[in-house]
């Protein structure tokens, strides 16, 4: 197991956004966490980064906190201006591998071209990022992620604003990676991707936490339970899920404690 989080409360002592999270991640899992704006999406994503402490709970790390732990973040903490090109992004996610005279080896060279080859930007490597569409710019951050070679990778809304062949080719990247045995946690928007792309999923929302196989977590009462859809929203889920079948065997549904 990579993370065992047990009855974690997240978000600051006088306001808590989450109570009685729990959840595990072993390596191959691809865990999706939805949930309303507010909800604490990405205070769970910045206390795995160990930004913002928990409030309280345990939360370990059984077989050692990864020396890597690649991130993505959403697109608003990024600046697509800044004056370097498409290659220099991507070789960011080495640094690690610079030498004593600030050189990169071989092994480094390669990971950033197959980084550029994978998320097909090869042509495109020496273009400065201010002249990339959105889409390109994603796939741009997501070779600088795959450049790090980390086991776990953190992913905050990485299809906000990109079209859907960009969209389908990242989640594609991202069955890859877990097929690789990488541990991928993504905060995902769309219920389709995640029904079809994750094994895992934590549904946050009204104070509380669900955690469990998506099929389980994702339905329309608890959606609608805990505020990511209202009434009127939730008719159309139905049919997603009595047109897929569930597995009820490879879940577990946990429900958090009192609204915060």
């Amino acid at each position: 197991m990579l993370i065992e989080a047990s009855e974690l409360t997240l978000g600051y002592a006088s306001s808590p956004l989450v109570r009685s999270l729990s959840f595990d991640l072993a390596a191959g899992d691809v865990l999706a966490v939805v949930g309303h704006n507010g909800s604490g999406k990405s205070t769970l994503i910045k206390t795995l980064l160990g930004v913002i402490p928990p409030v309280s709970g345990s939360f370990a790390w059984p077989t050692g906190k990864p020396k890597t732990i690649a991130y993505l973040g959403q697109r608003t903490e990024f600046d697509g201006r800044f004056p370097i090109r498409v290659r220099d992004l991507a070789a960011m996610g080495a640094w690690r591998g610079l030498g004593l005279l600030g050189r990169f080896g071989k092994n480094e060279h390669n990971l950033i071209e197959e980084a550029l080859q994978r998320t097909n930007i090869s042509q495109i490597a020496d273009d400065p990022l201010h002249v990339l569409s959105a889409g390109q710019l994603q796939r741009a951050l997501f070779a600088r992620a795959m450049v790090q070679n980390a086991p776990l990778i953190l992913l905050d809304e990485p299809f906000t604003a990109i079209d859907q062949t960009t969209e389908t080719h990242l989640l594609n990247l991202i069955d890859t990676w877990a097929a690789e045995g990488r541990a991928i946690i993504l905060v995902l928007h769309d219920l389709s991707a995640v029904l079809q792309h994750c094994n895992k999923a934590l549904l946050l929302g009204n104070g509380r936490a669900r955690y469990g196989h998506p099929h389980q977590v994702l339905n329309p009462t608890n959606l609608v339970d805990q505020g990511y859809l209202s009434s009127s929203q939730a008719a159309w889920i139905e049919s997603m899920f009595t047109s897929q079948p569930s597995d009820p065997s490879a879940a577990t549904n946990q429900q958090g404690g009192a609204h915060a």
